[in-house]
């Protein structure tokens, strides 16, 4: 499969895991060292068990938002086994209703053992 159709189809299942409130699913495509900056206060959140932890406890919330990432731009490095991804994001309490929090983000991939998993990713709040 061509990178930036493997990444794009990751990204629909890290979407389908978060609809879905499946922390498990969300391991698997995150790299071990992974690094999430959150757009609203920037609280980094690093390593691949504390993101699941961090899943886990958001899935808990009695209220709770369900997060969209829309990939854009998927620009795959010629000389490694790297990508960027651009896109924007939305939060929304149900699925189609107006979002509670939107912004861009920017996520950085690598292929490790024939997956394609996230390094780092960046989020801002624009909404």
């Amino acid at each position: 499969m061509p990178p930036e159709l493997a990444i794009r189809t990751r990204r629909a299942a890290f979407n389908r895991a978060i609809a879905d409130g499946d922390a498990t699913a969300i391991g698997p495509l995150l790299a071990r060292d992974c690094v999430m900056v959150t757009g609203t206060d920037s609280a980094v959140i690093a390593g691949r068990n504390a993101q699941v932890k961090v899943w886990s406890h958001e899935f808990a919330a009695p209220r709770r938002l369900v997060y969209v990432r829309t990939p854009g731009a998927i620009t795959v490095s010629p000389v490694e086994p790297i990508a960027l991804e651009q896109g924007e994001w939305q939060g929304s309490e149900q699925p189609g209703r107006a979002p509670a929090a939107s912004g861009v983000y920017t996520a950085k991939w690598r292929e490790m053992d024939g997956q394609w998993v996230i390094e780092a990713e960046i989020f801002v709040t624009l909404g």
